[in-house]
């Protein structure tokens, strides 16, 4: 096999980049690849080469990684480009959290949907849409996109419609929940369980689950999480759901409670549903917590990962994440069954056709091809559609600029819809796009006028932190947790983070 070049934009993610490029050198047919890594933070991006070079020399591969700012240079003549940008960063992921505060809604990460993942959809869809135009112009013909990108489904719908790319939307809720069912299970071995999962991008469901060939019922399965000593406090929406709904949703406590908001709308509610162990269990903007920490860690993080570098690739430890499998069917012909983000048209039979669905499909040398015919129950249909028809607006509202349709997407989000009147939504909206400005080049025209309403409105707002709020924690905090947990301090010496 010949070399061919693959590009990632937002490489500067350097843990997961790191994680895809050691993933696709496992395998042996791919070790002739240029990685062409691009993003805006040159520092971040020195570092992700720095460790990769030494990854590539240790195990005395052939590949190759080029640096470059310029994404259109990175993105000439590659065969696969995978997104990882956040477009906007941390300074606007916070916008998305703070602002929506002082009107009541309470997100957990606010990528998807919601008011976080509305906005975050106007900013990542007119980054793609120039992605795609580079991609169409200067990569190799029929080069496919790879988006793990969030908003998910509203970044495959914009690129798929309005980008004109080959675009397949990878996400590892799916592995990761099927994980869990594994150990409630009490499966020695995760490969135990097989199972097909169905739904969109975030409320994806477990239609069928199987240990050893045998079903897995409702009541089964139910049981297994309800006596789990962890589980069972952790997981106390995705617990309710599967006993009103009958299936287990893929997606975490956190982020399932966002979609379903009858678990947020109450902050007095809240913290019933949810657990602060873990941000990932519900906590009011936990996710934004944990990657403000993971920046100011990264430094010092930095060493062992330069140093992990100089290890010799296991193959045996190839993560599950899905692109160096699929790149793998494509190039190899070796089939790899996994769950895509890819258009409807027929894949779920009660979800809209020009959705963008979650759901199980096979790749091999002739492509991706997915199982068609597949119904969700009514109750678990039912919260994707509502969804659905969110993203739908946003898709729209990112592609022409159109304010009024922005801010419908917002009144009709499940969770904003549930707190917030009319007037608040609107006024939010207007918010938000003066705040993001920057980043939303299809709202310029728009900026002075929503400046001008702002200055008139005399709706009230709130300084809340949330129902549910952790303070973000120092490197210092975060030096003496990692040395707590390796065991490296004593009891007198320990600090609570």
């Amino acid at each position: 096999m010949g070399a061919m070049k693959i590009a990632i934009i937002g490489a500067g993610s350097v843990g997961f980049t790191r994680t895809l490029v050691r993933d696709i050198l496992c395998v042996p047919e791919l070790r002739e690849v240029e990685f062409a890594l691009t993003d805006i933070n040159q520092h971040n991006l020195e570092m992700i080469g720095q460790i990769l070079r030494r990854m590539i020399e240790t195990n005395g591969f052939p590949a190759r990684i080029t640096t470059t700012a310029n994404r259109r240079e990175a993105v000439a003549g590659a065969r696969y480009i995978i997104n990882c940008a956040r477009v906007g960063g941390l300074e606007a992921f916070a916008d998305d959290i703070r602002i929506p505060l002082q009107y009541g809604v309470d997100q957990c990460v606010g990528d998807t949907i919601c008011a976080g993942g509305i906005m975050y959809g106007q900013r990542s869809i007119a980054a793609i849409l120039d992605f795609c135009k580079d991609i169409r112009e200067v990569a190799e013909p029929g080069a496919r996109l790879l988006n793990y990108a969030n908003p998910m489904a509203m970044n495959t719908w914009a690129a798929l419609d309005h980008g004109g790319v080959d675009t397949i939307g990878l996400c590892h809720g799916v592995q990761h929940g099927w994980r869990q069912i594994a150990e409630v299970l009490g499966a020695q071995d995760p490969k135990d369980v097989d199972y097909i999962c169905t739904g969109i991008n975030h409320q994806t469901w477990y239609v069928d689950i199987r240990h050893k060939g045998r079903r897995i019922g409702k009541q089964e399965l139910l049981e297994a999480y309800e006596r789990h000593p962890v589980y069972s406090k952790q997981e106390r929406v995705r617990i309710d759901v599967l006993r009103r709904f009958g299936l287990y949703s893929t997606e975490s406590n956190g982020h399932l409670s966002e979609y379903l908001p009858w678990y947020r709308k109450r902050p007095e509610e809240i913290e019933r549903w949810i657990d602060l162990s873990e941000w990932i269990h519900g906590e009011t903007g936990g996710y934004l917590r944990v990657c403000t920490e993971g920046r100011n860690w990264f430094e010092e993080e930095f060493p062992r990962l330069l140093a992990d570098a100089g290890k010799p690739i296991d193959p045996g430890r190839r993560t599950s994440e899905h692109a160096s499998y699929i790149i793998e069917a494509l190039e190899t012909g070796r089939v790899y069954r996994g769950h895509f983000n890819v258009r409807n048209r027929g894949l779920i039979t009660n979800l809209p056709a020009d959705a963008i669905v979650e759901s199980t499909g096979f790749v091999d040398r002739f492509g991706l091809n997915m199982v068609a015919g597949l119904t969700l129950p009514d109750a678990c249909a039912a919260p994707c559609i509502a969804s659905i028809n969110v993203q739908r607006l946003s898709v729209k509202a990112a592609v022409t600029g159109d304010v009024d349709l922005l801010k419908l997407a917002m009144l009709h989000d499940p969770l904003v819809g549930a707190v917030c009147t009319p007037e608040e939504v609107w006024q939010m909206t207007d918010e938000m796009l003066v705040a993001q400005a920057k980043w939303l080049p299809q709202f310029a025209h728009a900026i002075e006028d929503a400046k001008a309403r702002l200055a008139k409105s005399r709706i009230p707002k709130r300084e809340w932190q949330g129902a549910a709020r952790l303070p973000v924690r120092s490197v210092e905090e975060l030096r003496t947790e990692r040395a707590r947990k390796e065991g490296g301090l004593s009891p007198d010496q320990q600090v609570v983070a």
